[in-house]
C-alpha cells in the first residue's frame, strides 16, 4: 500500500510539473500537486525511506 502512495504521488508531481510548464490548466494542477506533497509527508512521517 505505501509503494501505491509513492507511485501516485510520483505521477501526481510529473502530472503537476507537464500542467504547470506546458498546458496551464489552472487551480486543478496546484491540487494534484498538494495531494502529491501530502502522499510523501505521509510516508516520511510513517517511517518508511523514499
Amino acid at each position: 500500500m505505501s509503494d501505491l502512495l509513492y507511485i501516485i504521488a510520483v505521477l501526481l508531481i510529473i502530472g503537476w510539473l507537464l500542467g504547470f510548464f506546458v498546458f496551464s490548466i489552472g487551480a486543478l494542477i496546484h491540487v494534484l500537486l498538494v495531494f502529491a506533497v501530502i502522499a510523501i509527508l505521509f510516508r516520511l512521517i510513517s517511517g518508511r525511506r523514499l
